[in-house]
C-alpha cells in the first residue's frame, strides 16, 4: 500500500504551497519519516552513495538495506545516503522543503539543497552535534587537545584505519594495549598510536569531524588530530643495563661452516649442520662437532661428520634415549626431504670422537617430504613430525606423522588447520601443555590440539600482532620465537607461553613486542609486552634463573635471503620475575650482524653460544665466527656452586640426591634447562622447570617433575644456583626411554644403543 500522508501532514504541505510528491510501496516497516536539514557540525549520515541519474525512493531504500542499513535519505535529487542514525543535530523541518523532484522519476521527492527526504524501517535516533570526548576515558588516559599533525612529519607514527566505526576509546585503549602513551584520530577514521611527545595545538573548532562509530564525539579534522596522553603509571620501562649487568659478547674462533642448526649434545659438545650443496662457499659436508674446551685450536676444535644428504632448514631434536642421540628430519631437496638422520654423541671433553651421522634415506625415511617441519617429543616418548613445504617454494604439506612409525600406520595424517595458513606455516610452534593437549601456533593463529589425533580441541585468541597491522605473524618467515615460562613445582600453575619478535604480513615491519599467554587458563588472553626495539629472524635462549636472553636478528624484513639487511645487534633480557611492562632490559650490543641462519644455545657453564648468519644480501657476510654471550651472572665474579650426583636417569617423581661440595651464600635453587635444537627461531624440546629440593647442610635432594605432561621425557641440563649464580650443569634424563626409541631403528647401518 501506498503511505498516505494525514490531514495534518497535508495542511503542513499546504502551509508550504506545495503539494507532496508520491511515496511508493516500500519493503516491511520502511517508511517515510521526514524532511531533515543536514547536520549544524557536519553531514547528516554518513555513508553516501555514488549519485545516480535514475535514483528513486525506492532504489536509494534497497541500496541501504543491501549495504545494512536502517535508514536512507536523498538529496539534490540525485544523491543517496545511508546510516542507522541522524548525526550532527540534524532538524526536522517542513516537508514542503525537500521538494526536488528525483532523477528517476519526477512524481517523487528526493530532497533538495541541504535537504534531506529521510526513509527508515525503526524510530529515528538523531544524534547531537559531536563534542572532543573529555570524560568516562579508558584507563588513565586524558585529552590533550587537537593537535596539528602534517604527512610529511607525523606527530605519531603507527596509523591504523576504521572508517565504518572508528571511535576514541577503541583507538586509545588499543594503543595502551601495546604500550603506547599517546594516541588519537584524525580525518574522523584514521588512529595514530605512538609515544607521547612535544605537540602543536591547532584550532579546537578545525577537528570538526565526527567519529562513524560514536557520532556524539569527534575525531580530528584534517591533518588534525585529536590527541591524548596516557598520565597513569608508565605502560613500558625498559632499563638500560650498565657494566656487568649489560653482559658481554665475547669472541670465540671462526668456524668452517655457517650452521643453521645448533645443538649441544649430552656430551657437552655442539653440534652444528649447515646447508649442503646449496652454500655461497660449499667447503664441507654440512655438519661438525664443536668442542669448546679445545677451542680456539681450529684443527681439532671442530670435527667434520658426514652426511648423504642436505639438512637445509630441517629440523633436530635430542632423544631420550639412553645414548642422548640426536634426530634431524627433512631437507631441502630429492631424497633429502624424507631424511632421518641419527647421530650419537660420545663422552669426552678434550678429545675427538669417531662417531658419525648415520642415515639411508632407503630403509628409512619420512612418509611426506618435508622442508621446514618441526620436531616434538610427545608425552609417550615418540617424535612427532609436522608441516613444511615439499620442496624448495613447494606446496605446503598439511600433514603429521611419528616416529618411530606405529606398527600399522601406512601414511600420515592429513590436518586441515596445516593446510589454512598457505605458505605463512613452516616451523609452526609446537609445547606440550600439563592437561595433555598441545600448543600449537602459527602465523597469527593459535590451539589446543589433541596429543592423540592432533585435532583441534580448542581455538584460541588470535594472536596480536602491530598495534596497526594484525596481519603479522610469529613463526617462520614472519619469524620470531617461542619460549616457555618455567614451571615451578607443584606445578599448579597454568604454563605460560613467551613469544617475541616476528614481522608484519606484506610490508614486513618487524614487531615491538613480545606476548604471553596460559593456554590453559579458565579465559586466556594474550598480553602485549613492548621491547625496546623491532625484532625479526631472532633467538631466545632460556637461560638457568628463569630470565630469557632476546638476541640476533633484524630491526625489519622477514626471514629468507636478502630479506631481512639491517641488523639488530643489542641483546635484551626479559625478566618473567618483574611487573609486566618492567620485564626488559637493553643489555650488550654484537660487534656482528646475526641475521638469517643465526642460533644461539645455551651452554653447560651458563654462557650461550651465538653462531651463524647466512643472509646472502650483498651486504652482510656469511658469518663463521663465533661468540659467547655472558650473562651478569658470569661477569659478577662469584663463585660458582658445585655439586655431585650419581643418579642422573630419574623417573618421575622420583627423590633424587645429590651434594653440595662448596659453600654456598645465597637462596638456593635447582633448575632443569631441556636440551633444544634451535633453528629459525624454533627452539624444539624446549622447557624450564624449577623442581622441588631440600638441602640438610651439603646432602640435598630434588624431587623429579611429576609426569611426562609437565616434563615430556627428555635429557635437562640441571643447574644448581647459588642465589643469581648458576653451577656448571650436568645432564640428568628424565622420565626414561617409555616408547623403546633405543631400541630403534634395527636397520642395517644403524647403531640402536638400546633401552
Amino acid at each position: 500500500m501506498a503511505f498516505i500522508r494525514g490531514a495534518a501532514a497535508a495542511a503542513a504541505a499546504v502551509v508550504a504551497s506545495r503539494q507532496l510528491g508520491s511515496v511508493p510501496d516500500l519493503p516491511g516497516s520502511w517508511a517515510y519519516r521526514g524532511c531533515y536539514t543536514e547536520g549544524s557540525s557536519g553531514r547528516t549520515f554518513a555513508v553516501q552513495q555514488p549519485d545516480s541519474q535514475d535514483l528513486t525512493i525506492q532504489s536509494c531504500v534497497n541500496t541501504c538495506i543491501a549495504a545494512g542499513y536502517s535508514v536512507a535519505g536523498l538529496e539534490y535529487a540525485s544523491q543517496c545516503f545511508c546510516d542507522n542514525a541522524l548525526r550532527n543535530g540534524a532538524n526536522k523541518t517542513q516537508d514542503a522543503d525537500c521538494n526536488m523532484a528525483c532523477s528517476g522519476d519526477a512524481s517523487q521527492d528526493c530532497g533538495a539543497g541541504n535537504r534531506l527526504s529521510v526513509y527508515s524501517n525503526t524510530t529515528l535516533t538523531v544524534f547531537k552535534p559531536p563534542i572532543a570526548l573529555t570524560e568516562g576515558l579508558p584507563g588513565s588516559w586524558e585529552y590533550y587537545g587537537c593537535v596539528v599533525d602534517a604527512i610529511d612529519n607525523r606527530v605519531l607514527p603507527y596509523m591504523s584505519e576504521n572508517q565504518q566505526n572508528a571511535t576514541i576509546e577503541a583507538c586509545i585503549s588499543g594503543c595502551s594495549e601495546f604500550g603506547y602513551n599517546a594516541g588519537g584520530i584524525e580525518y574522523g577514521y584514521q588512529c595514530f598510536c605512538g609515544d607521547s611527545k612535544t605537540v602543536t595545538k591547532g584550532n579546537d573548532a578545525d577537528c570538526n569531524i565526527p567519529c562513524p562509530g560514536d557520532p556524539l564525539h569527534l575525531c580530528g579534522g584534517g591533518n588534525l588530530l585529536q590527541y591524548y596522553t596516557w598520565t597513569g603509571a608508565p605502560l613500558t620501562t625498559w632499563t638500560n643495563a650498565q657494566g656487568n649487568a649489560a653482559g658481554r659478547y665475547d669472541f670465540i674462533m671462526s668456524a668452517p661452516l655457517v650452521p643453521l642448526i645448533s645443538v649441544v649434545g649430552i656430551n657437552e659438545k655442539v653440534v652444528f649442520v649447515e646447508k649442503h650443496g646449496t652454500q655461497v662457499n660449499d667447503n664441507s659436508s654440512g655438519s661438525f662437532e664443536f668442542d669448546p674446551t679445545l677451542a680456539p685450536q681450529y684443527g681439532t676444535a671442530f670435527r667434520e661428520l658426514q652426511l648423504k644428504t642436505d639438512v637445509f632448514c630441517s629440523a633436530s631434536l635430542v632423544l631420550p634415549d639412553k645414548a642422548g642421540r640426536q634426530i634431524n628430519v627433512g631437507g631441502w631437496s630429492a631424497e633429502s626431504l624424507y631424511g632421518v638422520r641419527l647421530f650419537t654423541p660420545e663422552p669426552g671433553l678434550g678429545k675427538n670422537g669417531t662417531n658419525q651421522w648415520e642415515e639411508d634415506v632407503t630403509t628409512l625415511a619420512l612418509m611426506d617430504a618435508r622442508w621446514y617441519p618441526t620436531a616434538m617429543m610427545l608425552s609417550n616418548g615418540s617424535v612427532l613430525i609436522m608441516q613444511g613445504e615439499d620442496g624448495s617454494d613447494g606446496p605446503v604439506v598439511p600433514t603429521a606423522e611419528i616416529l618411530p612409525r606405529p606398527a600399522g600406520v601406512t601414511q600420515s595424517l592429513h590436518l586441515d588447520y596445516l593446510a589454512n595458513v598457505e605458505k605463512i606455516n613452516s616451523y609452526p610452534f609446537l609445547a606440550i601443555l600439563p592437561s595433555g593437549n598441545i600448543f600449537f601456533a602459527q602465523y597469527n593463529e593459535a590451539r589446543l590440539i589433541s596429543q592423540t589425533d592432533f585435532s583441534t580441541v580448542k581455538m584460541l585468541p588470535k594472536m596480536p600482532g602491530a598495534v596497526n597491522n594484525p596481519e603479522s605473524g610469529r613463526n617462520y618467515p614472519l619469524q620470531g620465537t617461542m619460549s616457555l615460562m618455567p614451571q615451578s613445582a607443584p606445578y599448579t600453575d597454568p604454563l605460560t607461553v613467551l613469544i617475541c619478535g616476528g614481522t608484519t604480513d606484506g610490508a614486513n615491519f618487524g614487531l615491538d613486542n613480545c606476548i604471553t599467554m596460559q593456554p590453559e587458563a579458565a579465559n586466556p588472553h594474550w598480553t602485549i609486552e613492548r621491547m625496546p626495539s623491532t625484532r625479526v629472524v631472532t633467538c631466545m635462549v632460556n637461560l638457568p634463573d628463569g630470565r630469557v636472553l632476546i638476541l640476533n636478528g633484524a630491526y625489519n624484513g622477514r626471514a629468507g635471503f636478502g630479506l631481512a639487511t639491517n641488523p639488530n645487534k643489542g641483546a635484551v633480557l626479559y625478566d618473567p620475575s618483574k611487573p609486566v611492562g618492567a620485564r626488559m632490559s637493553q643489555l650488550a650490543s654484537s660487534t656482528i650482524a646475526r641475521l638469517y641462519h643465526s642460533e644461539a644455545v645455551l651452554m653447560n657453564d651458563g654462557r650461550v653460544l651465538v653462531s651463524g648468519s647466512d643472509p646472502q644480501d650483498m651486504i652482510n657476510p656469511e658469518e663463521y665466527r663465533l661468540e659467547y654471550f655472558s650473562p651478569d651472572y658470569i661477569l659478577s665474579g662469584a663463585a660458582k656452586p658445585t655439586f655431585t650426583i650419581t643418579n642422573k636417569d630419574w623417573a618421575y617423581g622420583a627423590t633424587v640426591s645429590f651434594t653440595l661440595t662448596s659453600t654456598l651464600r645465597g637462596a638456593v635453587k635447582v633448575s632443569l634447562i631441556a636440551a633444544v635444537g634451535s633453528t629459525h627461531g624454533n627452539n624444539m624440546g624446549q622447557r624450564t622447570i624449577f623442581p622441588a629440593f631440600s638441602c640438610n647442610g651439603s646432602a640435598c635432594s630434588v624431587t623429579a617433575p611429576p609426569n611426562a605432561r609437565v616434563s615430556p621425557p627428555a635429557w635437562y641440563q640441571m643447574f644448581v644456583l647459588d642465589g643469581p649464580t648458576p653451577s656448571h650443569a650436568v645432564w640428568v634424563r628424565i622420565g626414561g626411554d617409555p616408547a623403546g626409541i633405543g631400541n630403534w631403528p634395527d636397520l642395517p647401518g644403524f647403531t640402536a644403543p638400546g633401552v
